[in-house]
């Protein structure tokens, strides 16, 4: 439990109290009340707005219900002071020795702290990169890697029974080509000669040694086949072999996913023709005819009957067609039936997705809300892609002409850890920029580098108390502590806050944003001693406060470590 869930739980008793006296009618709803940091430290260390919220329907004024809660919060041992301000709201003050406990709190709870039980096991069903598997992971796909992965681990850090899932688009004409791309490589590698790939085909070199592999188990066998022998056969072994590509580029970056759903599959087990069953019985399928669309209407446009979805019925735009006039399914039919499977097994779906599947996010929560009952929520984020420099000039990228940057590229070039931090440092749906020099600059405009070096710093400061002979005091009188340090305790006891709010919100950025405020905050702690020689963390003539001071480095070393797992990344343990 948060310390900020902890004083909303005396809050509550507070108000328990209250009512059991006839102050306040029993039964109130208090889902709005809120303990959290005042915006301005100044007010104090914790403020509620239970007398705002509840002053309506209590029948009181805000200012009357806080004079009769104040006075109580006031009492408790742990509160130095509760004062009412503006039209309500009360602003707490904890006592030093609350902070104290919550820095011994920080490290004995160690890589716990911050651990919660907010998600009650519920089962989540995290589907992110899901990318075509027809070339090796590239940059496009990168950030919505990490966002996902790491989501998918702050979720279960906040209590969530979570699976990390890719869908396989192995269904379509993509693949197709993919299958005729690798034919052409392997009639290359039994030795034929003027072969030349054509427009549309996927000319990447990744397909040399796929080429290379069928040939070495078929040999000639299907050189001069007719595609109707080898297309299908041809077609599920790259498929297998790019999705091995693919895995092991995505461990590069320690991404591992529970699940591979594959899209052919979805349509062989007839999971397609179970979903649209099941919205026809319900008079949400239909047979007809699409409008036109809107504004200038092409010259070969024609209305054709096709089976339609009653997507309007659920806030979206027009209705959307699932089955084509041949018999085929479109795209969006498949999806349907896919999210529809996964809901089978959780209790909330959760995709990334890139921003240019924006258009269809209104027609697929659709889907999903017709087919639960409105019972499995989804949640899309949507990705921005990332534009990749190199000092400042643009990297170019083209996945089908083959010449694009890959993620392997990336990772072994800045590391895995430097990747996943900084595709953590904006909001998913903002642009971002990756520049190879800036992301491994050492400087505090670098994020990543920032919070390292405090952790290293952190690190290397119990090295050099073994260097230069200080004893050390355990346990640590942490008395010792000032104001100022003790006011570093109050930000790293905001970690456990934060993990909700980011879990809650599916805001993995939230953790990056805060470590960079809590390395700062250290950092200005640490750099105090270079203008007063007393305020630096090892005093050789003063062990015992020196060793408070270190308990204090610990915890926050903790806290960033804690924070790093989350988002996947290695805490430094020393900067070269």
């Amino acid at each position: 439990m948060t310390l900020y869930a902890r004083f909303a739980d005396r809050i509550g008793q507070i108000l328990d109290d209250l009512a059991a006296a006839g102050d306040l009618p029993a039964g109130l709803d208090r889902k709005n009340v809120t303990v959290e940091p005042p915006r301005d430290p100044s007010h104090g260390d914790l403020a509620t707005n239970a007398a705002m919220v509840l002053a309506k329907t209590a029948g009181k004024n805000p200012r009357e219900l806080a004079a009769l809660i104040a006075p109580k919060l006031a009492r408790l041992p742990e509160i130095a002071s509760a004062e009412m301000a503006g039209p309500g709201f009360i602003n707490v003050r904890l006592t030093d020795g609350t902070w104290r406990d919550e820095l011994t709190t920080i490290l004995a709870d160690g890589a716990d702290y911050g651990r919660s039980k907010m998600g009650a096991g519920q089962r989540v069903n995290v589907e992110y990169v899901s990318a075509n598997p027809t070339g090796p992971m590239h940059m496009g796909h990168c950030r919505g890697a990490v966002v996902g992965d790491a989501l998918a681990s702050l979720l279960e850090y906040a209590g969530h029974d979570v699976t990390r899932e890719y869908y396989i688009n192995d269904a379509g004409s993509q693949v197709e080509t993919l299958a005729r791309s690798a034919h052409l490589r392997y009639r290359q590698a039994l030795g034929e000669q003027g072969i030349t790939i054509p427009e549309g085909f996927y000319p990447g070199d990744y397909l040399v040694p796929i080429g290379a592999m069928l040939a070495a188990e078929f040999g000639d066998t299907y050189a001069t086949a007719p595609d109707s022998e080898w297309l299908v056969l041809f077609r599920e072994k790259t498929v297998a072999a790019m999705m091995d590509l693919i895995r092991a580029d995505l461990a590069l970056l320690g991404i591992h996913h529970d699940v591979f759903a594959s899209e052919a599959k979805v349509q062989a087990d007839g999971k397609v023709v179970a979903a649209l069953d099941q919205l026809r019985a319900e008079g949400l399928v239909y047979e007809g005819v699409l409008e036109a669309p809107k504004g200038e209407v092409p010259d070969d446009w024609e209305p054709v009957e096709m089976t339609l979805f009653r997507a309007t019925n659920f806030g979206d735009d027009s209705d959307r067609p699932v089955r084509k006039a041949d018999g085929s399914y479109t795209y969006f039919g498949n999806d349907l039936a896919y999210h529809y499977q996964k809901a089978q097994t959780a209790d909330q779906l959760i995709n990334i997705w890139g921003a240019d599947h924006a258009g269809t996010v209104k027609r697929i929560q659709a889907a999903v809300k017709a087919l639960t009952g409105g019972k499995v929520p989804l949640d899309i984020k949507l990705v921005q892609m990332v534009r990749l420099l190199r000092g400042g000039e643009p990297v170019k990228m083209s996945k089908r002409s083959g010449s694009f940057v890959t993620l392997a590229d990336v990772v072994r070039e800045v590391g895995k850890d430097v990747v996943r931090f900084t595709m953590l440092t904006r909001k998913a749906d903002a642009q971002m920029d990756f520049d190879f020099a800036k992301v491994v600059e050492a400087s505090k405009d670098n994020p990543v580098f920032y919070v390292q070096y405090a952790h290293a710093r952190i690190r290397s400061v119990h090295r050099k108390a073994a260097e230069e002979g200080i004893t050390l005091t355990v346990p640590a009188d942490l008395t010792k502590l000032d104001a100022e340090e003790l006011g570093l305790v109050k930000f790293a006891a905001q970690f456990p806050r934060i993990v909700e709010a980011a879990a809650a919100n599916h805001e993995p950025h939230r953790i990056a944003f805060y470590l960079y405020d809590l390395a700062a905050s250290f950092h200005a702690l640490w750099n105090r001693g270079n203008d007063d020689p007393s305020r630096r963390f090892l005093l050789a003539d003063d062990p015992e406060t020196t060793s408070a001071r270190l308990a204090l480095a610990d915890a926050i070393g903790q806290v960033i470590r804690n924070g790093l797992a989350v988002m996947g990344v290695a805490a430094a343990e020393e900067m070269h």
